[in-house]
């Protein structure tokens, strides 16, 4: 029986003959409109009767696989009986430095070719291949005219080069669907409500639909969610993306799969690390003269393809890493393009959600095969507002210009932005308005246009900050093109400086949006609470399932204390020596391992230097610092250890680091003490999201502060009770806990506290 890959013309062809090195000065200009705008402007000029973006597919069997080659060719030509296939390159060089055009961009209009001839059964048909110049917007043709037997041969080639990689991929797939049919859960027994919650996400994917579910900590979420996800995965390639806001809810997902790997799962899975994080050079310059491992990255990047593919499955950080030396490639472009060949990726909220980022290649067929797992989802909420807020301040604009002075065109978009500033400034009116500034935006969008043909200038050096103004400049028309009414246009005016802000009030829409190619979307937490704040604001609708189950620990096992002492801002110097007095309380009366969170830094540090100057507590005290790194948070960790001779107390800050994701189970963490109610800094954008949500209906403090602050204490209160064995003590210090507002949105298992003095 023939096996089947269906693939796409580009794809192929870049496989087999795509060279030469990373270099990010060009990136961006090719996803970006100049690109579009320089293809239609070619095709406007097409005769009547000639055709333009133009989908091919056809069909070619080579060593028992069956080819299932597509793809969209720029345009068709009829002139005089010939047929014309052309394809249109962008480019950055100038035109008398292109002598014959690249082999990778021959074989794309060749293969088109083929399709073409194969299906009107031409026996002759001609290429050419247009390079059009970004910087003079002129263009340069090549043409060649090939039989249908030498375009055969062509294709027949590159597939000769092409099939040891897919007779790996299609091995793997047959291991896979071998081993998912097998595959068992990892555990003898479910814990309570776990099988419920894996029973609705497997009828979910399988149904093609989405699930919003709150599922309390202790449920085992993670195994919960992957494991029948990876169970319901069907034929056709089938694959899913788990996503997380932070570092320790991916190496969750890692150790789940090693597990299902003990049960006997073949499947193949990478763990993406961010660029700077990941880079092997002291600085991040992805440029050829720069890095050796940027330098002929694509000339090299088959090979560890190929080597990684058949010889590993879970494919974390020291992995990449390992390969990307032995293979001379860099580490985070080689995680991307696994990305796409594997059956399952690890990452950032960013990859998915933020236009900015995306995964640029995965295709909306390749998204209809896809699962999304969305993991510790509430933080979607908050992240999915900064990822479609964008802003530009005026300074930026008038230091490059001192700076590019020289350079006429370059100095008169600048002038153009700095004049749309200005404008802005005197202009009476409210600074929060509804509607986009369209002079602003067509000021910005010139600016980027004459940025990128500056950019295609041989030898022509950037400074960091151009390079940084030109990609919030792109980040700011990318985001006005989403532009609706959950957003406002806001000018912030101060004697130094002017900022201009398009700030998302609701992501809800957006986020459901990205969300609905996809072939499911599992958004899952332990806090979607109140629900119906996040199933709003996650994009939630009538016909999406939803899951809400009970904590499955003990009433018992949550020894909870309300101490009604204000921490408001105005009474914090007043209450301070009361608040630290509660710390020590409970510290002398339960002794063990504390963690402390503040709502900040500040308010933190107060009450830790009064703590220790006092001698109130006879233990080792630790504080969160800001901006930890990987290896700093890891040694605040280590100190929670059951067998210490002195217990440790860490301070740390609501929403923070340690707040969320970490598991210090059994006496490695004794109690949790909650000081404050977390509410956001009272600030304009807080205040634009109440006002749009009261004009709702609803109640727009709540939307603003009480839930994103509430959500927070959930999290933190969370690191308690971790197990079936575990037993803690949670004080809650602030009076508002004993209002009914807050009384009535407290978790069932926190509901049966005590009121101390």
């Amino acid at each position: 029986m023939k096996k089947t890959i269906k693939i796409s013309i580009r794809e192929l062809v870049e496989f087999v003959y795509k060279e030469g090195s990373i270099d990010l000065r060009f990136q961006a200009r090719s996803s970006m409109t100049i690109g579009t705008r320089l293809h239609q402007k070619l095709q406007k000029e097409y005769k009547e009767g000639d055709e333009k973006e133009v989908f091919l597919k056809g069909e070619l069997t080579y060593e028992d696989i069956l080819y299932q080659l597509e793809g969209r060719c720029d345009g068709i030509h009829y002139e005089e009986g010939k047929v014309i296939i052309e394809e249109i390159k962008s480019t950055a060089k100038r035109l008398d430095l292109i002598e014959e055009g690249t082999r990778v961009h021959w074989a794309q209009g060749e293969c088109y070719a083929y399709l073409l001839a194969k299906e009107k059964q031409l026996s002759q048909i001609e290429v050419q291949l247009t390079y059009i110049e970004v910087e003079s917007e002129q263009t340069k043709s090549f043409h060649q005219t090939y039989s249908f037997e030498e375009l055969e041969q062509i294709v027949i080639a590159i597939l000769v080069a092409y099939t040891p990689f897919a007779m790996l991929l299609l091995n793997n797939e047959v291991n896979k669907m071998e081993s998912i049919e097998y595959l068992t859960f990892p555990f003898p027994s479910y814990r309570k409500g776990q099988k419920k919650l894996a029973g609705a996400v497997y009828k979910t994917v399988s149904e093609s639909k989405s699930l919003y579910a709150n599922a309390p900590t202790g449920t085992g979420k993670t195994i919960s969610t992957l494991f029948p996800t990876i169970k319901a995965m069907g034929k056709e390639n089938s694959k899913w993306m788990y996503v997380t806001a932070k570092t320790i809810t991916r190496t969750v997902a890692e150790e789940a799969l090693h597990l299902l790997e003990g049960e006997g799962l073949s499947h193949r899975t990478v763990t993406i690390t961010a660029r700077d994080k990941i880079c092997f050079k002291e600085e991040t310059i992805c440029q050829k003269e720069y890095c050796e491992f940027a330098n002929g990255y694509y000339d090299r990047i088959n090979g560890a393809l190929i080597d990684i593919l058949t010889n590993e499955t879970i494919i974390t950080r020291p992995i990449i890493e390992t390969y990307a030396r032995d293979h001379k490639v860099c580490p985070f472009e080689f995680s991307i393009d696994l990305s796409y060949l594997v059956d399952g990726v690890i990452c950032d909220y960013n990859y998915i959600f933020d236009p900015k980022v995306s995964f640029k290649r995965l295709s909306d067929e390749g998204k209809k095969k896809t699962t999304l797992l969305v993991d510790e989802a509430h933080n979607l909420v908050g992240r999915g507002r900064e990822m479609y807020t964008a802003s530009l301040k005026k300074s930026g604009f008038s230091q490059i210009k001192k700076l590019y002075s020289g350079h006429e065109a370059l100095r008169r978009s600048l002038t153009a932005v700095n004049k749309q500033f200005l404008r802005l400034k005197k202009e009476e009116g409210s600074a929060i308005q509804d509607e986009l500034d369209a002079e602003f935006i067509e000021s910005v969008m010139s600016f980027i246009e004459i940025a990128e043909k500056g950019l295609g200038e041989a030898g022509k050096e950037w400074t960091e900050d151009f390079m940084q103004l030109y990609f919030d400049s792109l980040s700011f028309v990318r985001i006005s093109n989403l532009f609706s009414k959950e957003h406002r246009f806001v000018i912030g005016r101060s004697s130094n400086d002017l900022e201009v802000k398009l700030y998302c009030i609701d992501p809800s829409k957006l986020i459901k949006q990205v969300a609905k190619p996809y072939h499911s979307a599992i958004f899952f937490s332990a806090t979607l609470h109140p629900f119906s704040y996040y199933f709003q604001q996650l994009g939630g609708g009538e016909e999406d399932y939803r899951f809400l189950m009970s904590s499955p620990f003990q009433y018992e096992q949550w020894q909870v204390g309300i101490h009604p002492i204000s921490t408001r801002f105005s009474d914090r110097e007043r209450t301070l020596p009361a608040i630290t007095h509660s710390i020590a309380e409970t510290f002398n009366q339960y002794t063990g391992n504390y963690l402390i969170f503040f709502s900040s830094y500040a308010y933190m540090e107060e009450a830790y230097e009064r703590l220790n100057k006092e001698s109130m507590l006879k233990a080792d005290t630790i504080i969160q610092q800001p901006k930890m790194n990987e290896g700093e948070r890891e040694v605040f960790l280590q100190q929670f250890q059951s067998e210490r001779e002195q217990p440790v107390i860490g301070f740390a800050v609501l929403g923070g680091i340690f707040s969320e994701g970490i598991d210090l189970k059994g006496d490695r963490l004794k109690g949790v003490i909650v000081v404050g109610v977390g509410l956001p800094q009272p600030s304009e954008e807080q205040e634009i999201i109440k006002d749009h949500f009261n004009a709702l209906g609803m109640n727009g403090y709540d939307y603003a502060y009480v839930y994103p602050g509430l959500n927070k204490v959930f999290q933190a209160g969370g690191r308690l009770i971790r197990s079936e064995e575990d037993i803690g003590v949670l004080k809650l210090i602030d009076d508002r806990y004993l209002t009914p507002k807050y009384r009535s949105l407290l978790l069932d298992e926190w509901s049966n506290y005590r009121i101390l003095t």
